[in-house]
C-alpha cells in the first residue's frame, strides 16, 4: 500500500475542472501538502495506507474559495460608515478614520481577525490590497493562509508612505523581495485607483512591475462618478489613460470593472486583462451592476471578491457567489447566465487564474497544493440533494463549512479552527471598539 498523510472520503467530491464534474464516493489522497490522487473511494481504501482518514458523508468537497479582492485589516471597521456612496464612504467615512487609526499593529489584528473568519467560511486564498503590506504577509504565513499581497501605490501620504517613489522602494524592500520565493504568498502592486497616482508615476510603476515580473491591480471603474471626474481631469476615461501608460496586458488585474463599455470589454479580452466582481459591496455602496454575462461572453477571465468588510460587512464568498449568479441573472433577464457551476468556478479556479496562481491551486487535481473546504450538506436548508454543486451555490452558508486545509494543514476540523485563541482575537477586537469608540462615529456623524 502506499503511503498518504491524509484520506478525504466526502459524499460528493466537486472538482472544479472538468467543469460541473460532481465525483460520488470518490476519495482525495494528500502527501506533503499536495493531492496525491482522486479516486474512487473504494479503490484508494485499497491503494492508500492513510495517516489520518477523514470520513465527511453528507459533504461536499470542493476547492478552496479564493477572495479575489480585499482589504483584510478593516474588519476593525466593520460598520462604522453604513448606507453611503462610494465618494461619501472614503472622503467623510474611511479615510479620516484610517488617517488616526491605521499602523502596524491595527493591521496585524484586524488582518488576523479577518484571517479567522474567512478560514471559518473556507477561503483558503485571500487577494489583499492595504497599508503595511508587510504585516499583511507576516500574519498570512503565521496563520498558513495562502494570500497575494498587493503593496499599495499613492501620490499622497499615509502612515506606511510618503509618496510614490517611497511607496515602490518600501513594496520591493519589505514584501516583493522577501517573499519573491514563499510557497504561499505572491505579491503584486496595488495602486488604489487611477486618482491616485500622476502619469509620471504609473510609468514608473510600470518599469518596476515588469523589472520584478508581478502583476498590477487596480480599482477601476467602480463607480460612473469616478468615471465622469477622470474624463473632467483628463479627457479621458480610466481605461483609457491606462491603456495609454502601457498598463493594460495580461499582468493587470481590474477590480469592480462596474461602467465599462462594450468596446472597453473588448480591449480587456484582447489585452487578456481579467476582473474581479465584488457583487455585495457594489450593491451596498451603490456603485452598479458590473457586465458578469458580457465579460464572460468576451472571454474575460472573472473572479470574485467580498472586498472590505468595511463595505461588505462580512467575508463571507457563499454569500458572493449567490448573490454574483442572482444578480447576473437579473441583469440579464437569461435565468441561465452565470448557473452555479458558473459562479463555483468564478470562486475557485477563475480567482486562480486571475491571481496568476492556477497551476498551484483552485480545483482539485493531482498535483496541486491541497487547499481544499468540505461543506456540510446536511442541514436543512441544503436538503435535499439533487446537486451538489447548486446546494453549494445557492443553499450553503459559511457557519457549515465543516473542514479547511491550506497546504495539506487542516485549518478547520469539524467546524473548530485550530491554532487560533479566539477568546483572545475576539478580546482584541473588543480593545479596538473601544479605542476607536464612539468618538469617531461621532465625528463620522458629523461630518455626513
Amino acid at each position: 500500500m502506499q503511503h498518504c498523510d491524509t484520506l478525504i472520503l466526502p459524499g460528493w467530491c466537486v472538482p472544479v475542472e472538468p467543469g460541473e464534474t460532481v465525483l460520488t464516493d470518490f476519495a482525495v489522497a494528500v502527501t506533503d501538502g499536495r493531492i496525491a490522487g482522486v479516486t474512487p473511494a473504494a479503490e484508494a481504501r485499497q491503494k492508500y495506507q492513510p495517516s489520518i482518514t477523514i470520513e465527511r458523508p453528507g459533504h461536499v468537497l470542493i476547492p478552496g474559495l479564493i477572495n479575489a479582492h480585499t482589504h483584510a485589516a478593516m474588519t476593525l471597521f466593520r460598520g462604522l460608515a453604513d448606507e453611503l456612496p462610494l465618494e461619501s464612504w472614503l472622503r467623510d467615512g474611511i479615510w479620516p478614520v484610517e488617517k488616526r487609526w491605521v499602523s502596524a499593529e491595527m493591521v496585524r489584528d484586524g488582518t488576523e481577525l479577518a484571517i479567522a473568519e474567512m478560514l471559518r467560511g473556507g477561503i483558503t486564498c485571500f487577494s489583499d490590497q492595504y497599508f503595511f503590506p508587510e504585516i499583511v504577509a507576516e500574519t498570512a504565513v503565521d496563520r498558513h493562509i495562502r494570500a497575494v499581497i498587493g503593496t499599495p501605490v499613492a501620490d499622497f501620504p499615509t502612515a506606511w508612505a510618503g509618496d510614490a517613489a517611497e511607496y515602490l522602494s518600501k513594496a520591493s524592500d519589505l514584501v516583493h523581495d522577501p517573499y519573491a520565493d514563499h510557497p504561499l504568498i505572491a505579491t503584486c502592486f496595488a495602486p488604489h485607483s487611477t486618482y491616485a497616482l500622476s502619469d509620471e508615476a504609473f510609468v514608473e510603476l510600470r518599469v518596476i512591475a515588469d523589472q520584478l515580473d508581478i502583476p498590477v491591480q487596480i480599482h477601476l471603474h467602480e463607480t460612473a462618478a469616478e468615471v465622469a471626474r477622470a474624463v473632467e481631469h483628463s479627457g479621458k476615461r480610466p481605461l483609457q489613460r491606462l491603456v495609454d501608460l502601457g498598463l493594460v496586458n495580461a499582468s493587470l488585474l481590474v477590480v469592480h470593472g462596474v461602467h465599462m463599455r462594450d468596446d472597453e470589454i473588448e480591449k480587456l479580452a484582447s489585452a487578456g486583462v481579467s476582473v474581479v466582481h465584488c457583487p455585495k459591496s457594489n450593491l451596498k455602496l451603490a456603485s452598479g451592476f458590473a457586465p458578469v454575462p458580457a465579460y464572460l461572453e468576451a472571454g474575460v477571465t472573472v473572479a470574485i471578491g467580498t472586498d472590505s468588510a468595511a463595505s461588505n460587512n462580512v467575508l463571507d464568498m457563499f454569500d458572493e457567489l449567490r448573490t454574483a449568479a442572482l444578480i447576473a441573472k437579473a441583469v440579464s433577464g437569461n435565468a441561465a447566465t452565470v448557473n452555479a457551476a458558473d459562479a463555483l468556478r468564478m470562486a475557485t479556479l477563475g480567482a486562480a487564474k486571475a491571481l496568476g496562481l492556477s497551476d498551484e491551486t483552485g480545483s482539485i487535481e493531482t498535483g496541486k497544493s491541497a487547499d481544499l473546504t468540505c461543506i456540510d450538506l446536511g442541514h436543512c436548508n441544503s436538503q435535499p440533494v439533487y446537486d451538489p454543486i447548486s446546494q453549494v451555490v445557492y443553499t450553503a452558508r459559511a457557519d457549515q463549512v465543516s473542514d479547511v486545509w491550506v497546504a495539506g494543514r487542516q485549518q478547520l476540523d469539524g467546524g473548530q479552527l485550530t491554532g487560533f485563541d479566539t477568546t483572545e482575537l475576539l478580546a482584541r477586537s473588543e480593545e479596538w471598539r473601544q479605542r476607536i469608540g464612539q468618538t469617531t462615529q461621532q465625528a463620522l456623524r458629523s461630518n455626513l
